[in-house]
């Protein structure tokens, strides 16, 4: 008898020091790739003020697969992927989608932009990926899905998806009508409450901006991991926020974003990151993508590649965001010019990315003009005037898109002044703006439909419930023409242009 309760209890410590060793559990090594706002750029290029060339989607796909190679990967994309360069914008995404599901991607949240194209072609892009795409506070959309969950390595790892609340804005309203978004904290909540059993890992996939993604690391603690995108922020090593690591890996593939994490008992207890720049000089490319790349950029070359004109100085769509640009300067110019309006005013966000000095071909224009914007002008007094800046000079940070890009006026602004009140000077042709006054002001489309915050557009449009293109106040409606082709035959016309900053807008404090 002894001796069996002698055994039964070497039997019971057995199983206890086995139980033990399992819910301590071993730690697990786990690598997280990541991009954000590839925007189509699937070749290498050159911004303003920097000769090297970074980027190319088959050079960033060959470093993947060396990434892989080493330890268990999940690789992520953090929106904005379809849309923006003409390699994208000429096939409405579908060659992005393409290049995705050759590199295998684990998951991906929608952008903002990735509305662009309206919600039937983005169904389609849905059916093609091979991947899931993710959205949980995005209500009435088919094929999209709250969250994942992967098992990696033993590991069981949520993903949640989460695209910026302000979609309806970044975007034209007509791509988002009868959709919800909904709060991004709120639906992570939900999501985290539905989550059973607890996984090992929740990572958030999220296109929402560097300040939200703090806010969202602030208010909900369970969330280990926050993988980036809509600021095009360069984040050379992992920020922190209380217990969640933050991570965005800057813009149009120019970088690889590198996380590596050590997970033990649903904590992450040791992580590293780093950007990896994208070098194709140094780095050898995927030879599956890069056939892909080249068979959707054959079909476009002899468009892209015509040669409209000459640019004598770089044209700068870098901080057009929170300042006057030369490229600013010269698409309100010829908007106002061709409208035949008093004055003109562009958001500095539809400025996508620079032009440097010498041949301007297609490409570069589609570059810096991707959306398919049609040129408005309507009637405004001069406090309408000043109230459609005050909006535009609402967010100075440069993460917005609304900063005014204006033609035939001048501003001063104070920043220290209050939001809505930051105007001390404001004249058309050298003249004090009448309050009073009738002026015609020339726009584009998605800023009227209230793009970019600018709600004052609907309220002065609104002959009937909303935006109403019919309104007694437009005097023009160009559905025919967009702007971008505005500015290609100007170019063409001109052969030369060497734009310049004239100090339109300028803070006075």
């Amino acid at each position: 008898m002894k001796k069996t309760v002698f055994v039964l209890n070497l039997v019971l410590t057995f199983l206890f020091f086995c139980s033990a060793a399992t819910w301590a559990g071993e730690p697990v090594n786990l690598r997280i790739l990541h991009l954000n706002d590839f925007h189509g750029f699937a070749e290498p290029n050159k911004s303003a003020g920097n000769p090297e060339r970074l980027g190319g989607i088959a050079y960033l796909a060959g470093e993947v697969n060396r990434l892989r190679s080493e330890r268990p990967t999940l690789l992520l994309a953090a929106g904005d992927m379809i849309q923006g360069n003409p390699w994208a914008n000429l096939f409405e995404g579908k060659s992005t989608i393409e290049v995705m599901n050759a590199m295998q991607f684990s998951a991906m949240v929608l952008g903002n932009h990735e509305f662009d194209f309206g919600q039937e072609v983005l169904k389609k892009r849905l059916e093609e990926a091979r991947f899931p795409v993710l959205a949980a506070n995005v209500q009435g959309l088919t094929g999209i899905k709250p969250y994942v969950i992967k098992e990696l390595s033993g590991l069981k790892i949520a993903i949640i998806g989460l695209v910026t609340e302000n979609t309806p804005t970044a975007t034209h309203p007509k791509n988002v009508k009868g959709l919800i978004f909904v709060s991004p904290v709120d639906s992570a909540k939900q999501v985290l409450k539905e989550l059973d059993p607890k996984p090992d890992l929740v990572i958030v996939l999220a296109h929402l901006g560097l300040p939200a993604e703090r806010r969202l690391a602030k208010a909900l603690k369970e969330i280990q991991v926050i993988v980036g995108g809509h600021t095009h922020s360069r984040i050379d090593t992992p920020i922190k926020v209380n217990e969640t690591v933050i991570v965005q890996a800057w813009e149009h593939g120019k970088v690889l974003g590198l996380l590596d994490l050590t997970v033990q008992d649903g904590k992450v207890i040791h992580y590293e990151g780093k950007l990896i720049p994208i070098q194709p000089d140094r780095l050898p490319p995927d030879p599956a993508v890069a056939k892909i790349v080249d068979n959707y950029q054959n079909q476009v070359t002899a468009l892209l590649n015509e040669v409209i004109g000459e640019t004598q100085v770089d044209l700068q769509a870098t901080g057009a965001r929170n300042g006057e640009t030369n490229l600013g300067d010269l698409v309100a110019d010829i908007l106002r010019e061709d409208t035949k309006a008093d004055v003109a005013l562009i958001n500095g966000g539809g400025l996508r990315t620079d032009i440097l000095k010498g041949p301007i071909r297609m490409k570069d224009l589609l570059s810096v003009l991707p959306f398919r914007n049609f040129p408005m002008v309507i009637k405004v007094t001069g406090k309408e005037l000043k109230a459609i800046l005050e909006h535009g000079l609402s967010d100075l940070s440069g993460s917005g898109g609304q900063f005014p890009q204006i033609s035939g006026m001048r501003v001063h602004y104070n920043s220290t002044l209050p939001t809505g009140h930051r105007i001390t000077g404001l004249w058309i042709q050298e003249k004090p703006v009448d309050p009073e006054g009738w002026y015609k002001l020339a726009t584009h489309d998605f800023l009227t439909a209230g793009g970019d915050g600018y709600a004052v557009f609907v309220k002065i449009l609104a002959s009937q419930k909303g935006y109403a293109a019919k309104s007694p106040r437009v005097v023009l409606f160009d559905s025919g023409r967009e702007i971008r082709s505005l500015v290609a035959g100007y170019i063409k016309e001109k052969k030369i242009i060497s734009p310049s900053v004239e100090g339109r807008i300028k803070k006075i404090e």
